[in-house]
């Protein structure tokens, strides 16, 4: 009987994350495999949910939905924030990602849309939400 990925297993595995129009988000097939502890949060837990009862040595595609994927792009989520309420010395570059420091200690990106002289316009959506994606995996080994 060959083994199955449980909620604790420790993976070495290819994946590929895209868009449905072939726009490629994150892949791994061109490189070395990657390894992950399943429940570690390197993978997202809607795509590890997904890992649970595969076997090795198979390629799986799945497709989902935003609802099932990223969410729904949210308006809300894009913010105009004066550049005096950012951290001094933070580095800031248009249509690149800024990490931020929440309150408690941990960490969050946005996406820097336009930089003006006093305002910056953020977009706090995962880059993929609102998209249906393509999440292929082939998982080489279970331990």
């Amino acid at each position: 009987m060959s083994a199955t990925v449980r909620p604790d297993s420790y993976l070495t595995l290819h994946y590929r994350l895209s868009t449905l129009d072939g726009e490629e988000f994150l892949s791994t097939f061109e490189m070395s495999p990657a390894t992950l502890q399943m429940g570690s949060g390197q993978l997202a837990e809607n795509l590890e949910a997904l890992l649970v009862g595969l076997t090795a040595k198979e390629r799986f595609v799945f497709e989902l939905e935003p609802a099932q994927g990223f969410g729904e792009y949210s308006p809300r989520l894009v913010e105009r924030i004066a550049l005096s309420a950012l951290p001094p010395g933070m580095e800031l570059k248009e249509n690149s990602v800024v990490e931020f420091t929440a309150p408690n200690g941990s960490t969050f990106a946005g996406f820097l849309r336009e930089l003006g002289a006093t305002h910056g316009l953020f977009d706090f959506n995962h880059p993929l939400a609102g998209k249906t994606v393509r999440f292929e995996v082939e998982i080489i080994g279970i331990m």
